[in-house]
């Protein structure tokens, strides 16, 4: 489907890398289909050179030439961005947008029109093509916007599709920050490990290696994770009783508190979004 399309990616930091490294890798799209911009020359330089694709510094001409216009600028600049290339929207272009914590209301009341809108919540591990991405579609995107939408989001890692936009903040909360936890308990896991005396590096090395094969089995058996947990604990043996500690050191209701503070986090900085957006169309009607 992607194949005759023209995509534009405004913002070429990591996220706008990573999905042009997945675009062009996994051969979703041609190269000379691809439009990239950014403030910083350098960047725009740079990934020129390593994917061969199109770049500007203009966001207008960008999003004139494309069929698919991906915002993936910082959401503090995504109401700036979205004004300036207002005057080349319209319902004939895909629009997407990555920025965390912005409503798809707020960027249609931003640019004062309706849009085929698809909001996007990727994770970090798009630079390594393993992200866990969720997407949620505004009132106007088309059942075929959807699929052009996982198509792309595909090639950086997996994607799911959310029927009730407002799950977004629960999924920046679990997915969009559940890194940060896999990160420190890595790195709890490791320093166990130097504490009963394995070396840092074999410590570090088997900490991360057991997490990505633990999720890969989940992912591959689609079993339970309380069954597989069921299949290494064995009566009296060394897993029950690490198993043990965690519980009594209360470390599953940890981590349901802190996907929940995170999501409420997520809801609050999505309310100060909104009213900035409210306050950019208001200075922009001016």
């Amino acid at each position: 489907m992607l194949n005759d399309k023209k995509i534009a990616i405004l913002g070429a930091g990591n996220m706008g890398d990573a999905l042009v490294s997945g675009l062009v890798g996994s051969k979703s799209c041609a190269p000379k289909n691809i439009i990239c911009t950014d403030v910083r020359q350098s960047k725009l330089d740079e990934i020129k050179s390593t994917y061969k694709v199109r770049t500007t510094g203009n966001n207008l001409k960008a999003v004139t030439e494309a069929d698919i216009v991906i915002y993936a600028v910082k959401p503090q600049i995504l109401a700036t961005v979205l004004i300036e290339t207002a005057p080349k929207l319209d319902t004939s272009k895909l629009v997407i947008s990555i920025a965390a914590g912005v409503p798809l209301a707020a960027m249609e009341t931003c640019v004062k029109m309706n849009l085929r809108l698809i909001r996007v919540m990727p994770n970090i591990a798009a630079a390594v093509k393993e992200a866990a991405t969720a997407i949620a579609a505004g009132a106007h995107a088309t059942q075929e916007d959807i699929q052009l939408a996982m198509e792309i989001f595909s090639s950086i890692g997996k994607c799911i599709f959310l029927k009730e936009n407002e799950l977004m903040d629960a999924t920046t909360g679990l997915s969009g920050s559940g890194p940060a936890y896999i990160f420190l308990i890595v790195d709890a896991l490791a320093d166990a490990g130097v504490k009963v005396g394995l070396s840092r590096q074999d410590s570090l090395f088997l900490a991360a290696q057991t997490v990505l094969g633990a999720a890969k089995l989940l992912i591959e058996t689609q079993e339970h994770p309380g069954q597989l947990k069921d299949k290494v604990t064995s009566p009296g043996g060394t897993a029950i009783a690490g198993l043990a500690t965690l519980e009594s050191g209360g470390l599953r209701t940890t981590l349901i508190n802190a996907v929940e503070a995170a999501t409420n986090r997520s809801k609050e900085l999505g309310a100060m979004m909104v009213q900035s957006f409210c306050d950019a169309n208001s200075h922009n009607s001016d």
